[in-house]
């Protein structure tokens, strides 16, 4: 991995996901003096998705480092073909069912209710 990111011209191509890091970090660090919980939550989202990039770029192409690449370790292109229409037909549903739930038990708490 170290030899991934810093040998040239890797420190270059890849110096914006740690300088995007690092500002997301501070805005975060910012945010959390200013109030209100939705730029630290923003901030928190945006380094857990730069870490995961962070690891899909010291690991690529191998998904078992240094023993299966990504392409070894896929399945067949037709059990991918089949999980992605059921993934077409279902995701929607699933959201929906999530989306009806929450407007069904909206309003349910107040502020002055809780376990004190």
């Amino acid at each position: 991995m170290a030899a991934r990111w810093f040998t040239w011209p890797a420190p270059v191509v890849l110096a914006p996901v740690p300088l995007a890091t690092l500002a997301i970090a501070a805005a975060g660090w910012r945010s959390l003096s200013r109030g209100g919980a939705a730029g630290p939550f923003a901030a928190t989202v945006g380094l857990f998705a730069m870490s995961y990039l962070g690891i899909a770029v010291s690991l690529w192409p191998y998904a078992v480092p240094r023993h299966y690449t990504l392409w070894e370790a896929a399945s067949a292109p037709s059990a991918q073909v089949f999980l992605g229409v059921g993934t077409v037909f279902l995701l929607p549903i699933i959201i929906m069912y999530t989306a009806w739930s929450y407007w069904v038990f909206r309003g349910k708490l107040r502020q002055d209710i809780g376990y004190h």
